[in-house]
């Protein structure tokens, strides 16, 4: 059934005691023919015109009463001629009833209410959004009236705010320009470790020992990558890593995202499995790129391939090639990997295919001894077959 415009809503009230199955019974039995079948109840549920009809009964002693409930996709006139129809019923099985309208809905007046009302509720907190931080306002006005020195640390000379010493938690960055711009929002905790280089300085390093709670405040890029690259090579104590958005600096950012970005600090060994985790899977992307191009040096392909390739753009099908490159046939893609399973081992030497190459179907393949596969693009593969050449359209084209 569509999506009910109205719900019927109706009591009733049986001098016996009756089941639910029997009420539905009496209500379409007793409304049967009566408008022809414009509007006989059974048809107008086998289309969908109105939905499944519910009843709710209590037990009173020797009598039943209850609600009836009845979802109508009809219109205006057509739902009020249900309902009266509801109500010209007046036996359920031997015993007197007696049905009355309670009410009939319009559920469309109720989903607009509620999303009239949703709507309220989000202008509501749109409002408290938009209404500007006061004590940031304060501070963003006041750095604009004064420029904030750091001063010079360790015999480096490296930029640090005045509370390096006595505050309990230390924020290492990577150059003086991120200390003035921590400084600017109150953080007087800083110290730079003078940008990339190869030995941390050692102030830094024994001025991190003595504190209770150390972060690494760093870039969202590259460099910063390479700093904490360097900060776990030097043994530094580190306990917390923190990133600007990526792309960002540190220097760039305003007191919310500086806020923001240090709420949401890393714990050390968190945050270096993560990196190994990405580092392994750019390795195994460029290994497996070295491999695709060994392959397109060594392999050369006749030009019927990108025919055949071009051909298949969008259709989902697969061709299958013998060892001469000679069409044997096509199928739909979802069909490939049984057809697969069915052949003889060594009679199809390449297949080409509008689909994913995955690590079922070159498992597939290599049982086979399929030797080429090309496909639109490479899915999770964890294990590729040295004696299969894997070919994507991009690598074709």
């Amino acid at each position: 059934m569509e999506v009910a415009k109205y719900l019927i809503k109706a009591r009733i009230h049986v001098d016996g005691i009756v089941e639910k199955p029997d009420v539905i019974g009496a209500i379409f039995g007793q409304t049967e023919g009566l408008f022809g079948g414009q509007l006989d109840l059974r048809e107008l549920q086998e289309s969908g015109r109105i939905g499944r009809i519910q009843v709710n009964l209590r037990t009173h002693g020797n009598t039943c009463s209850g609600e009836i409930i009845i979802p109508s996709n009809l219109d205006r006139v057509e739902t009020a001629l249900v309902a009266a129809l509801i109500e010209s019923v007046d036996k359920v099985g031997p015993y007197n009833a007696k049905i009355e309208l309670s009410e009939i809905i319009d559920l469309r007046l109720e989903k607009i209410k509620k999303i009239v009302d949703r709507a309220k509720e989000i202008l509501l907190n749109w409002s408290k959004e938009e209404v500007p931080d006061v004590k940031e306002l304060l501070i963003e006005v006041e750095a604009v009236l004064r420029k904030p020195e750091p001063i010079k640390y360790g015999p480096e000379g490296l930029a640090a705010g005045p509370d390096i010493e006595k505050a309990s938690e230390l924020i290492i960055v990577e150059g003086r320009a991120d200390v003035i711009n921590l400084l600017r929002y109150g953080y007087t905790n800083a110290v730079e470790v003078g940008g990339a280089r190869a030995e941390i300085p050692k102030s830094v390093k024994d001025l991190a020992e003595r504190k209770e709670k150390v972060i690494a405040f760093l870039d969202g890029d590259r460099a910063g990558d390479m700093i904490l690259k360097e900060l776990l090579k030097n043994n530094v104590k580190i306990d917390y890593i923190a990133r600007a958005p990526p792309g960002r600096e540190v220097e760039e950012l305003s007191g919310r995202e500086i806020s923001e970005a240090l709420s949401k600090a890393t714990p050390i060994e968190k945050a270096v499995k993560e990196q190994r985790r990405q580092v392994q899977v750019v390795e195994k992307a460029k290994a497996l790129e070295e491999v695709i191009e060994e392959s397109r040096e060594v392999l050369a392909l006749p030009t019927s391939i990108i025919d055949t390739m071009k051909s298949l753009n969008g259709t989902l099908e697969a061709v299958l090639l013998d060892a001469q490159w000679n069409y044997v046939e096509k199928l739909p893609v979802r069909d490939l990997i049984t057809k697969l399973q069915e052949l003889n081992e060594g009679s199809i030497n390449a297949v080409v295919f509008d689909g994913i190459i995955t690590q079922r179907l070159l498992d597939v393949a290599l049982e086979k001894n399929i030797k080429i596969i090309v496909g639109v693009k490479l899915g999770n593969i964890t294990n590729k077959p040295k004696e299969i050449t894997i070919l994507t359209y991009n690598d074709l084209h």
